[in-house]
């Protein structure tokens, strides 16, 4: 039981970490900001992939969420 009560306390901060993460850079895209949002985007990438080394996400799932943001900062830029 204290091994479960560490690991969860390790995988909470890494699951707030990119969450909030995702959610600055879903608020970029909404407010078209490119420039901002492929900053954001790589931050969001890294903490995304640190989280699938660390298993706290799959890796399809990291592979989806970075796909579907990708594509989101993308049409912004086409946007313009």
């Amino acid at each position: 039981m204290r091994v479960t009560a560490k690991k969860t306390v390790v995988n909470k901060k890494t699951k707030g970490t990119y969450r909030s993460a995702i959610k600055k850079t879903r608020e970029a895209v909404a407010a078209k900001d490119y420039k901002k949002a492929s900053e954001l985007l790589k931050q969001t990438i890294k903490s995304l992939d640190k989280a699938a080394q660390k298993k706290v996400l799959k890796k399809n799932t990291v592979a989806r969420y970075k796909s579907r943001l990708n594509k989101a900062v993308k049409a912004i830029a086409k946007s313009k």
